[in-house]
């Protein structure tokens, strides 16, 4: 089996988040950057299946040449090799121009039998990419799966919502995207850090992934954001101190604020 996963580098969650004045962009460089998690535990479900019933694993990652540091972390878990599209004319693609994007990219590696994803980035947190690649792909979409199977030539997911638990079937080549609950991702050994060193890691342009440039890149975007404003430090709150009164005092608190 062969599987294609697609990862993202994304601003550490306990770093710093800005957007440059400039454009209003995501400032990569202002803030630590790593692998999403979620990215994390759609190589693991894909290296299961892998040592399940063999094949090989393809990262694909789609960001600037800081991005691969993000594969490396992937290869060194244990994916075979990478496909990485590094171009400057992509900043600022929306969520449709990376779809498409990474469609294309997708469409270079040969054989494919499951394309999995995370459910949504950290950063942009839209969570329509998975979908939008597949219905650029003409393959069917098993969004949201917490379990995973594939039996022969079926692909079997598990979704759970507040509604209860379905079960979503569809024939290979499939797309799954997956959320938290699908697994714990392994961490890197040592030797899977070292080998991760060798293993090929295949850079890519727009020109070569046959992407037209402009379709791509913030002037084409169909969303742009016009401002920005950081957001304001926070302030210290207000102690209450019991002399006997403590309680009247917390409910004037709430009362001004209009909890109560």
């Amino acid at each position: 089996m062969n599987i294609v996963v697609l990862v993202k580098q994304v601003p550490d969650t306990y770093s710093e988040r800005k957007l440059t004045d400039s454009d209003h962009t995501l400032d990569r460089e202002a803030s630590d950057a790593v692998i999403d998690e979620i990215n994390e535990r759609s190589v693991e479900a894909a290296l299961v299946l892998k040592e399940a019933q063999g094949g090989e694993v393809t990262v694909v990652c789609v960001g600037p040449d800081r991005a691969n540091e993000a594969i490396r972390k992937a290869l060194s878990m244990g994916a075979d090799k990478a496909v990485h599209l590094s171009d400057g004319a992509l900043h600022g693609s929306d969520a449709v121009q990376t779809a498409k994007a990474l469609a294309k990219v997708i469409g270079t590696v040969e054989g494919v039998d499951l394309v999995i994803a995370g459910n949504e980035a950290s950063d942009g947190r839209t969570g329509a990419v998975p979908a939008m690649i597949a219905d650029v792909l003409g393959l069917p979409a098993l969004t949201h799966a917490q379990e995973l199977a594939v039996d022969g030539t079926t692909v079997t997911v598990t979704r759970g919502t507040d509604d209860g638990i379905t079960k979503l079937t569809a024939e290979l080549p499939a797309l799954v995207s997956v959320g938290e609950k699908i697994n714990e991702p392994r961490y890197p050994s040592f030797k899977g850090i070292m080998a991760a060193k060798k293993k090929p890691v295949q850079t890519m342009s727009i020109a070569d992934a046959g992407i037209d440039p402009s379709l791509v890149g913030l002037a084409s975007a169909s969303t742009e954001v016009t401002d920005h404003t950081q957001r304001p430090p926070r302030q210290a709150g207000t102690v209450v101190k019991d002399e006997g009164d403590g309680g009247a005092k917390v409910a004037e608190f709430l009362a001004a604020q209009k909890f109560i």
